[in-house]
């Protein structure tokens, strides 16, 4: 079983900036991708962002040049800067992973964690 807990939600201003982290633990042993998904309300889950085991990056147009995404390889972590946050950002974010442990190949999620911009 591989866990991912993120934390850093909140609520923000437009204009302003958040940090989500988000963490894997368990029986691991590589994980390639990670990313970030969204959903905001009533609508469909829609990727962020995804960064690759070598640190390539691709982002959603939607955020481009807002949001960057990067990760500790030595920490299973991988963080989502959100700059110039904009009231379409808000949503549930959603962090994924996927790799291999040793009870075999994972495809994890974390519960998600609220971000809120508005005034």
């Amino acid at each position: 079983q591989v866990q991912l807990v993120e934390t850093g939600g909140g609520l923000v201003q437009p204009g302003g900036s958040l940090r989500l982290s988000c963490a894997a633990s368990g029986s691991i042993i590589s994980i390639g991708n990670m990313g970030w998904y969204r959903q905001a309300p009533g609508k469909q889950r829609e990727l962020v962002a995804i960064i690759t085991i070598a640190g390539q990056p691709d982002y959603a147009d939607s955020v481009k040049g807002r949001f960057t995404i990067s990760r500790d390889n030595a920490k299973n972590t991988v963080y989502l800067q959100m700059n110039s946050l904009k009231p379409e950002d808000t949503a549930v974010y959603y962090c994924i992973a996927k790799g291999l442990a040793y009870g075999g190949f994972f495809d994890s999620w974390g519960q998600g964690t609220q971000v809120t911009v508005s005034s």
